[in-house]
């Protein structure tokens, strides 16, 4: 990447072409992407691609200078994610936490890549200082830690990992509703302080009872079947219709899933729409005695509300793994300083508070350093963006040693009228093999990808 990108036409029209050094894979994939029905898609998330394997017999492709590239990887990477993109050859500077906004800009600076969980924020002011930043990986699901905009209006790319802690996530909630229904928490915590307090007042099975899930997405249909499987009835609420597993049926609107379910729990993204989705009036909607999960995102349950619900007894009990405000790093930190509330929550009876561990299982983390480091790979080895959260999924054949004149030119510009005119104007003299385009409006930019038959001096 540090190589002088070479202008494939000396006559130009002014065009400033940004030009992609050999992008092309160092070593051969050995595998395609295609289409998958994993699970629903829920309408608060999107659809994203799953791996398959070809069997063909790979061809060596042409190398390019791997160790140009710098990676900056915080908050703890699993092995599996460092492995790949080291054994690619690229500069890996590893971090085990997350940096404070001023470290973290001196940092950026000079990187290609950076590899992030949820807790560093790349907001505009980091990503302006940005300057050699090509790509963002997100290894968990959310994206929100990034400014998505400026970082599509900018050129860089951002990949996350949709769907490889879902499994993880759906059964710490199985745990949390049976642990709430036999109220293990405060028996637990009882026991240990030497309190004998054998009572079954207030103590329920699962089975037989509602499970109302709002938004059936990867976690939220997983959990679905999974509480079927423990004799619950499940009922969903979702933005899109969507098919249904098993038994478990769709209802039309959030309030009649709140007025049937004993339990809810929330599986949606951190969106305007999402932002204290669950709030006063929407507990006052649940049932007497019923029980609210979130393991989402913080923002979605406003939680001096759930606390008063909880002391009044409307709401028997609740588990939360995800706060509006959470610490950078592990320590004595849930404090009133964080969160004004927070003490008032810790004081709560039947309450299980989780620091955001949702997706932190030993095969989730490998899983999504897996995707996600893959998905960084194809990007900078050869522009692919399949999976990418606010670019067209663009995909082109791997370049071979069979094709020693051809080149791989990635421009990614504004959508504004004249500019394909201009590209076309600038690549009209040559052979050019492939070439695709696709835009994402809201964003406003276009991403292209060509292979040229060009000499080179």
């Amino acid at each position: 990447m540090e190589s002088t990108p070479k202008d494939i036409s000396p006559k130009s029209n002014g065009l400033s072409l940004a030009v992609s050094n050999s992008l092309s894979l160092s070593t051969s994939p050995n595998a395609i992407f295609q289409s998958s029905y994993q699970s629903p898609t829920s309408g608060f998330g999107g659809l994203r691609l799953a791996r398959a394997s070809t069997g063909a017999f790979p061809k060596q492709l042409k190398p390019f200078a791997t160790e140009d590239i710098k990676i900056l990887l915080l908050e703890n990477i699993n092995q599996t994610g460092r492995d790949n993109l080291t054994n690619q050859g690229y500069q890996v500077d590893f971090h085990k936490s997350s940096l404070p906004e001023d470290e973290l800009i001196a940092k950026i600076r000079d990187v290609h890549v950076i590899g992030i969980r949820s807790k560093t924020k790349l907001t505009a002011r980091v990503l302006r200082e940005a300057k050699n930043l090509i790509v963002i990986g997100c290894f968990c699901i959310g994206t929100n830690q990034v400014d998505l905009q400026y970082a599509a209006q900018h050129g860089i790319a951002v990949f996350n990992s949709p769907f490889s802690n879902s499994r993880s996530v759906a059964e710490l909630i199985i745990g949390e509703i049976i642990s709430l229904a036999r109220q293990l928490g405060d028996r637990s915590n009882e026991l240990h302080k030497g309190t004998w307090n054998k009572v079954s007042n207030g103590c329920w099975e699962i089975r037989g009872k509602t499970l109302g899930i709002i938004g059936y997405g990867h976690i939220g249909s997983q959990l679905s079947v999974l509480a079927e499987a423990m004799g619950m009835s499940v009922i969903y609420y979702d933005a899109i219709n969507l098919m249904a597993l098993g038994s478990a049926r769709q209802v039309p609107t959030l309030a009649a899933l709140l007025n049937d379910a004993d339990f809810v729990t929330c599986h949606v993204p951190e969106l305007p729409e999402t932002k204290n989705m669950i709030g006063s009036r929407q507990l006052d909607q649940m049932k007497k005695g019923s029980y609210l999960i979130n393991a989402s995102r913080g923002s979605v349950v406003d939680i001096p509300s759930l606390i008063d619900a909880m002391r009044s007894g409307k709401i028997a009990g609740a588990a939360l793994d995800v706060y509006p405000s959470e610490p950078g790093g592990n320590g004595d930190y849930f404090t009133n300083d964080l969160n004004p509330w927070a003490e008032d929550l810790r004081s709560l009876k039947n309450i299980i508070l989780t620091p955001h561990i949702g997706g932190s299982t030993e095969e989730a983390q490998s899983a999504i350093g897996v995707e996600v480091s893959e998905a960084l790979v194809r990007y900078v080895n050869e522009g692919t963006t399949l999976g990418a959260v606010n670019m067209p999924e663009v995909n082109l054949r791997s370049l071979t040693m069979d094709e020693p004149n051809h080149m791989r030119v990635i421009f990614i510009h504004h959508n504004i009228p004249g500019v394909l005119r201009k590209v076309n104007e600038v690549l009209g003299n040559h052979n050019v093999d492939k070439q695709m385009t696709d835009s994402r409006g809201d964003v406003r930019f276009r991403h292209l990808a060509f292979e040229a038959h060009a000499e080179f001096d």
